[in-house]
């Protein structure tokens, strides 16, 4: 039923701001820009997911709930959108999980800079039984434009969305058993705690289990993205150049990647550099 991620929502104050931090993270110009239900919107389009960014803006009901949401838990990743090609067939198979998806509504969406509208179908599974993570379910009518590349060395796409929980056999149980994820891996390891990899079209939702004494084992938390480079040298010099702090390049978690971290400049969003190192000739 899930055919992919169709996107991920970052919460923010100022949407100038994170524009323009995302712009020079991802090497790449925002694709779609919009207001209304109380936001401003700005969206970059990736070669497998989108990114969009949220800020409250007016006064309304729901500019108020935006900002009651950055209150209380702060700017940074809000909500996952799973892309599917089917919104009807995957509300049933919600509804026999007993995830309590919204009804289905149909959204229209029009850029601000060039007048395109965007047509899509979507529903909701209940927070609660989400295990606190808020999830959509998107059919689109048709394909969002892709952001530009603005520089050299631009970010790829999403390789990984990064889950954190305290109950990892609840939390495989919802995206495997529930949503039908498949598991790629699971494994442990003395510093990293447990990963569960699932993979979600071309990425992977990666849940991470660090056990933490008294923590909320109900709850999981989105908790970070690692973000697809083809080299991953000139990505870092790139970004360093334009100011940010990126650690040292060293071998990732997973066999045949290299990772390095943004230690700023990604509005409060764990974030790593990711290079996938080619397979070796026979």
């Amino acid at each position: 039923m899930i055919t992919g991620l169709d996107h991920i929502v970052v919460l923010l104050e100022d949407i100038k701001a994170g524009a323009t931090a995302y712009e020079r993270l991802l090497g790449r110009a925002p694709s779609w820009q919009n207001s209304g239900e109380g936001a401003d919107r700005v969206l970059f389009t990736l070669d497998n997911m989108t990114l969009e960014l949220m800020a409250p803006t007016g006064f309304s009901v729901a500019a108020d709930r935006i900002r009651n949401v950055i209150k209380i838990w702060g700017e940074g990743l809000a909500s996952i959108c799973f892309a599917t090609s089917d919104v009807a067939k995957m509300h049933r198979r919600l509804e026999r999980v007993a995830l309590k998806p919204d009804p289905v509504v149909e959204v229209e969406s029009q850029d601000s800079v060039s007048g395109a509208v965007l047509h899509w179908k979507r529903t909701r599974a209940a927070t609660e039984l989400t295990r606190g993570v808020r999830m959509f379910f998107l059919e689109l009518e048709s394909e969002r434009p892709r952001s530009a590349v603005t520089t050299a060395a631009p970010v790829l796409g999403l390789d990984h969305v990064v889950v954190s929980t305290e109950d990892p056999e609840q939390a495989a149980a919802l995206y495997g058993a529930r949503l039908g994820l498949d598991m790629a891996l699971d494994r442990s390891h003395q510093d990293w705690g447990r990963l569960m990899f699932f993979r979600c079209g071309d990425l992977i939702v990666e849940i991470v289990h660090r056990p933490v004494a008294g923590a909320d084992r109900r709850h999981d938390k989105l908790w970070g993205l690692s973000w697809r480079v083809v080299d991953i040298e000139a990505a870092r010099a790139r970004l360093m150049a334009a100011g940010l702090d990126v650690s040292e390049i060293r071998a990732g978690r997973k066999p045949g990647t290299r990772v390095a971290s943004l230690r700023d400049g990604t509005c409060g969003i764990h974030s790593l550099l990711l290079e996938r190192t080619p397979p070796q000739p026979d």
